[in-house]
């Protein structure tokens, strides 16, 4: 498994090897499992899912925003080499030079979602931290233990073969909760940890039990981990599949119908 490295001015602070199954939460407050004690970062501002045989980061609506290789990002796939920046923090991800990386050939639909870099050094500035201190106690603790391309201004003429086609999702609750879920984002999470997306409470429900997957091509479930696992129209799903309109989604006590809101407006 890959490791995070975890710096702070050049000084290196400690080291976290992350776990197959299992997210990472990294913030101000004391309950993260990376804690920094830094007035620029959030109280809950990022985590790192495992999901397949990856790890994505995602941004948890952060006031400073996080960075991969100086790029703001919304939720990026993390690869060998990465530089994750919060703060005045950075945290370097790292595969073992005997242990076999994912193929980046098959990442190939959507990447990062690129936002506006242009305020992050005036951010920092702004921020005036206070002295860092983070918490790597529990960094050896195993038990507290992947996509949008970058958005390239289009060349003109744009024709209409040139329009990338949005896509409209919706997870309305049919058991175990109320309201409905926007599909907005690349990843959707289900689990009984607290920032996941869909919150589902069990003893042998994973920490990231399930993922909803945004591609060109529509919405895709995958389990995840845990020994509870997810079931699409009654079957038990093991490892992947393509969501249809109107699907039943059943995990623990929650279940969900899954709505592809472009079905409705001709999109398809």
């Amino acid at each position: 498994m890959p490791q995070l490295t975890i710096k702070s001015k050049d000084k290196t602070l400690g080291d976290y090897q992350l776990q197959k199954g299992i997210s990472l939460t990294i913030g101000r407050r004391k309950k993260n499992h990376v804690m920094i004690n830094d007035m620029a970062v959030s109280g809950h501002h990022a985590k790192i899912d495992s999901v397949d045989d990856g790890f994505v980061l995602i941004d948890l609506q952060s006031k400073n925003g996080s960075f991969v290789n100086e790029q703001l990002i919304n939720s990026h796939w993390l690869k060998h080499g990465d530089i994750i920046n919060i703060g005045e923090h950075s945290l370097i991800f790292n595969y073992s030079k005997l242990e076999n990386m994912p193929d980046e050939d098959t990442e190939d639909l959507e990447r990062t979602l690129i936002l506006d870099t242009n305020q992050y050094r005036s951010r920092i500035r702004k921020s005036n931290p206070t002295k860092s201190i983070i918490n790597v106690a529990g960094f050896w603790d195993k038990r507290r233990n992947r996509n949008q391309n970058k958005e390239k201004k289009p060349d003109f003429p744009m024709g209409p073969t040139n329009i990338k086609k949005e896509l409209y999702g919706t997870l309305t609750y049919l058991a175990g909760g109320k309201g409905e879920v926007n599909l907005a984002r690349t990843y959707t999470t289900i689990g009984k940890h607290p920032t996941s997306d869909i919150v589902v409470k069990g003893l042998f429900m994973g920490q990231t039990a399930v993922t909803i997957r945004k591609l060109p091509d529509g919405f895709h479930l995958c389990y995840v981990a845990g020994i509870t696992k997810p079931k699409v129209n009654e079957k038990i799903i093991k490892q992947s599949i393509a969501l249809n309109n109107e699907d039943i989604i059943s995990i623990g006590s929650t279940k969900l119908q899954f709505m592809n809101e472009n079905s409705s407006r001709g999109l398809n």
